[in-house]
């Protein structure tokens, strides 16, 4: 919990900030190219629309999902994310989206 909450105020990210965060760095070309600055900010951004497009049971639904899946992929092409990972990194966005709906519904 303690380390948690330093590498939060180390990296200037909240709890949910950090889950995203961490699904775009899983690129090691995307920290070489982008820099960890543009990574936190994205990962800010990302937290933002996910927020604003979770609705009840969206992951249940296909068309929010696709929806969903859309504005991180435009999210991560806008910043000039690497190609070479983009799916992996969207997949672990939803899975974090997912989990963030999940404390969201609690």
């Amino acid at each position: 919990m303690r380390d948690e909450k330093n590498r939060s105020e180390e990296l200037g990210l909240a709890t949910d900030e950090i889950a995203f965060y961490d699904a775009v760095c899983q690129n090691d070309s995307a920290i070489l190219q982008m820099g960890d600055e543009t990574l936190r900010k994205n990962a800010k951004e990302l937290v933002k629309d996910v927020r604003s497009s979770i609705s009840i049971n969206w992951n249940m639904k296909d068309s929010v999902r696709a929806e969903m899946c859309a504005k991180v992929k435009r999210l991560l092409t806008r910043c000039d994310y690497p190609p070479d990972k983009e799916e992996q990194a969207i997949d672990l966005v939803l899975e974090r989206a997912e989990l963030v709906a999940i404390d969201e519904a609690a």
